[in-house]
Parts: structure tokens; sequence; C-alpha cells
């Protein structure tokens, strides 16, 4: 099994939850502005917005279902990496080292 790390997670389902309710929200109101419009436009406009309050909920539900695929970011190694060694600890001086 592949470990996951911080950077590999998807979005929790909280967050993607109220993610796609907003994006259905603002296509249920933009329905509602196309039902309203169409008491109030007359010739062309008023077929828009009829295709409109027609059309956007097939297309609400379609977009607030795709799920969202989980953005991946590479972690950038910050340049060249040293590596510091201690410098091996120095023997003991014999007398015979003197």
């Amino acid at each position: 099994m592949k470990q996951q790390s911080i950077t590999s997670l998807p979005v929790s389902p909280d967050a993607e939850r109220r993610s796609r309710m907003i994006k259905y929200t603002v296509a249920m109101g933009i329905r509602v502005v196309c039902i309203v419009l169409m008491l109030f436009v007359h010739g062309w406009w008023l077929l828009l917005c009829a295709i409109g309050a027609i059309a956007l909920p097939y297309f609400a539900v379609i977009v607030a279902n795709v799920q969202s695929a989980p953005t991946r970011s590479q972690v950038q190694r910050p340049g060249g990496l040293e590596i510091y060694r201690a410098d091996p600890p120095a023997r003991e001086r014999t007398r015979d080292d003197q």
C-alpha cells in the first residue's frame, strides 16, 4: 500500500461537500433569476431565459456531482542539500604519538 504524505492527501469530505453545495446554489440562484426575468422580458430574451430555467438544473447537478481530483503537488527540494558530518572523535593521544 502506498504511504500517503501530507501533500498527497485529497481534500477533506466536508470541504469538498461545501464546494459542491456552493456551485449548486449559485446555479440555482441563476435559474431563479431566469424565471423572474421571464415575467419582464419579451422576444428572444424570453426564449433565452426559458432555456436557462429549463437547462440549468441538469447542468447544476452534473457540475455539483463531479468530484474534484486531488491536487497533488510535488514537494520541491530547496536547492542542493549538503550533508554535514561531524568529524570523527580524535583518538586519544598516547605518549607514543607525541
